[in-house]
């Protein structure tokens, strides 16, 4: 009864990853058509960042109202700093990436965020290289193994791949885009914006990860971070976008993209993914990270008239075994340190133990 109950448990957090995929790559899809629609990148930004701050507000105020931590001025700057790096920053340069270039690039991209925080974490001396051992040698050649596919991706175009015969365009007809490999423009302007928003997105990782020290409330610092967001997207989108139109929602796609990706994306995936890493912890989590390119590519090919190419294909190849290279080098190095405490634990309670006998004889 206990092998069963363990059984649905697991696969309860695996169909609940695979549905934050969907979620996800629905969304990327909602948004592609909304810009192409003509949605404003910067005011999206905005209405995405209150919705999310409307959903996390009440839950932290009712979850969290025994044991919220102090509030310091050093809890409000890591949270400032979050809420550019995690929420306005990232998402002002992931969507004008995404307008720039295609779905399947910036998902791709995307993929490449375990490499670039690993950069990150030596750099800012969080981590050793330790290349003595095989999960830092693997972390490293994971790392380089991503780039080099985010390269690929990038610059080498070669044949195009033809799966479906019959393809659905939502894109309006003069809108529609026969990918962005050929258009200098768009790779000049749309790689440095795909590039920076991963990089941000890290940088949240590693900042989170200090407000989590100072203030170990999770919502309310979930809530502290969408509040910092929503006023540095509303300031980012009143000096740029002067079409005081653009602030107007209709009964249109971007109502409907705002509002997806402000409850589903922000809101009841960030809970789900929370509870999954309880459960199963983060590398469980970031495992199932390379379906929802997969996703993407097969809706944008079949919907938004995005072609795939060779290169396209081989670089995200490249990018997804670097990830996985890279996770199983920190994996490895999870379970190297966790047996290494619980020696220390083990060696310690044997020490209780002999003193308390020698202090009976």
């Amino acid at each position: 009864m206990k092998g069963v109950c363990n059984l649905l448990q697991e696969l309860k957090a695996i169909v609940l990853m695979v549905f934050v995929q969907i979620v996800y790559a629905a969304g990327n899809v909602l948004y592609k058509l909304a810009i192409n629609d003509g949605m404003s990148i910067t005011v999206a930004t905005v209405y995405r960042l209150i919705l999310a701050s409307a959903f996390t507000i009440p839950i932290a105020l009712i979850f969290d109202r025994k044991k919220r931590s102090k509030i310091t001025w050093r809890v409000l700057f890591l949270g400032f700093l979050c809420g550019l790096f995690g929420g306005s920053l990232f998402l002002n340069l992931y969507f004008e990436g995404l307008a720039l270039t295609s779905t399947t690039f910036m998902m791709a991209m995307l993929n490449l965020n375990p490499g670039i925080t690993f950069i990150m974490v030596i750099l800012f001396g969080f981590e050793k290289l330790n290349l003595g051992a095989a999960e830092g040698r693997a972390k490293v050649m994971g790392t380089i193994i991503g780039i080099s596919g985010a390269m690929i991706l990038t610059f080498v175009k070669g044949v195009e791949i033809n799966i479906w015969c019959s393809k659905v365009n939502l894109i309006h007809p003069h809108k529609s885009q026969n990918g962005w490999h050929g258009d200098f423009s768009n790779k000049f302007l749309g790689v440095p914006c795909a590039i920076g928003s991963c990089c941000s997105f890290c940088l949240w990782y590693i900042i989170q990860a200090k407000l989590n020290e100072e203030y170990p409330s999770h919502l309310s610092s979930s809530a502290l971070m969408s509040i910092m967001g929503t006023i540095q997207a509303v300031v980012f989108a009143l000096c740029i976008e002067r079409d005081w139109s653009q602030w107007k929602l209709g009964y249109n796609i971007t109502l409907l993209t705002v509002a997806y990706s402000g409850i589903m994306n922000s809101g009841i995936v960030v809970i789900v993914i929370a509870w999954c890493i309880k459960m199963r912890g983060p590398l469980f989590a970031s495992i199932f990270g390379p379906l929802q390119l997969l996703l993407v590519a097969v809706a944008s090919y079949l919907m938004l008239n995005e072609k795939l190419y060779l290169g396209s294909l081989l670089g995200a190849a490249l990018i997804v075994c670097g990830l996985y290279t890279v996770l199983w080098g920190k994996g490895k190095e999870i379970k190297k340190k966790t047996h290494l405490v619980s020696s220390e634990t083990a060696r310690e309670s044997e020490t209780v133990e002999v003193a308390c006998y020698v202090h009976e004889i």
